[in-house]
């Protein structure tokens, strides 16, 4: 059982059967009352937003979740699927569930996938990934004094803002939060 100072961002909770997980923390002190936690929690299985407080003595009981690693196989239309690295199980997911997945991970990369009553409800994204730039314009000679920087297309086919010495089959680690270039992978 988690107490109410254990609901920190990104911990699964669960409340009457559902997993949640907590996207917003806020504790707040009262003079001479007890403390308040106010969360803001999603649903994991429809989406759904709620905003929950808890009292001092609450306890809350964590999601019952496994984490499987997950390998990312092909996109087909409206559906991704994915196939257990451990038991080889193959799940179908709605492209919907998370847009992140295909923004930055090619097929063949491997994620951390949620599980709940044998299905896939989420996955725990790393904060960065590399891909490989498959087009970018060349730099000109001379233009990277300044440290300038030019569109580059990646082979998820997303685009982001590289340095001018950044060619193409280089790969990039890029930011899954916000899509941005953090540097040239090793």
């Amino acid at each position: 059982m988690y107490g109410i100072t254990d609901l920190r961002k990104e911990t699964l909770i669960d409340i009457d059967g559902t997993p949640y997980r907590v996207t917003e923390y806020s504790h707040t002190q009262m003079g001479r009352g007890g403390a308040t936690v106010k969360v803001k929690i999603k649903n994991l299985i429809n989406g759904s937003v709620l905003e929950k407080s808890f009292k001092n003595d609450e306890k809350v009981s964590p999601a019952s979740i496994d984490r499987a690693q997950l390998q990312f196989l092909y996109a087909n239309g409206k559906d991704l699927s994915f196939m257990d690295m451990a038991s080889f199980d193959q799940y179908e997911v709605p492209a919907s569930l998370d847009d992140a997945v295909l923004k930055y991970f090619p097929e063949g990369a491997e994620i951390t996938g949620l599980i709940y009553n044998d299905q896939v409800i989420g996955f725990d994204l790393p904060k960065n990934t590399v891909i490989k730039v498959t087009e970018t314009p060349g730099g000109a000679k001379g233009n990277t004094s300044s440290g300038g920087t030019k569109p580059a297309t990646l082979e998820t086919g997303i685009e982001v803002q590289v340095p001018m010495f950044i060619k193409v089959g280089d790969g990039v680690k890029v930011d899954t939060r916000t899509g941005q270039y953090l540097e040239r992978a090793k």
